[in-house]
């Protein structure tokens, strides 16, 4: 009985939203912005429970002295931005949007730069000849990079054509597939939770 009723809620909830897709009606409409409405307030209360586990979390490593100083770091800005907010505001010139400016922004674009030595390292091991299909896919990646380099335009126009070819064509269809495939695989998900085959968000049950 227990988990009868989350069941229940959760067939209704889907077929509501199934069924509004289909229907022009005011109600359905004004049902729809309804549940956006809900969405994003359970979608609020989930950044709270975020923020608690990251405490949590934090709190229990330095405890343990695992990697103390950063956690510590990260529990002050995570306590020091919302009250910078709150007392100065979010203007131009306030503290809150100096501390973004000048060390959240920063620092998310060092990580971000990261991204490209990760990115390298993995093509370096994807893009070796060892057979037909990775031959084809280095010869393709190394003609897309080439294409893309500005000096090429200058030196040759066959090269940016095939380029822009190869983005348009067997990119494309190859991005297309990949986004059928998700597009199914989350319609099928959706409907074992709407259908209550898929009950891992009741703990296993």
């Amino acid at each position: 009985m227990s988990s009868r009723i989350p069941l229940i809620v959760c067939l209704v909830a889907g077929l509501i939203m199934f069924l509004q897709y289909f229907s022009a009606h005011p109600v359905a409409r004004a049902m729809f912005n309804q549940v956006n409405d809900w969405w994003q307030i359970i979608f609020a209360f989930t950044l709270f429970v975020g923020v608690a586990a990251f405490m949590n979390n934090s709190m229990r490593a330095i405890r343990r002295g695992k990697e103390r100083p950063f956690k510590t770091v990260s529990l002050l800005a995570l306590i020091s931005m919302p009250l910078l907010a709150i007392i100065g505001g979010t203007k131009i010139g306030s503290p809150f949007l100096w501390t973004f400016d000048n060390l959240q922004a920063p620092m998310q674009a060092t990580v971000f730069s990261l991204l490209a030595f990760f990115v390298a390292s993995a093509s370096f091991r994807g893009f070796r000849a060892r057979n037909l299909q990775a031959t084809i896919l280095l010869v393709a990646a190394l003609i897309v990079l080439l294409g893309r380099m500005p000096i090429m335009a200058y030196l040759s126009d066959t090269i940016p054509e095939l380029t822009y070819w190869i983005q348009d064509y067997p990119s494309m269809a190859a991005r297309r597939a990949i986004l059928i495939g998700i597009g199914l695989g989350s319609m099928t998900t959706a409907l074992r939770v709407i259908l209550g085959l898929e009950r891992t968000y009741l703990r296993g049950q």
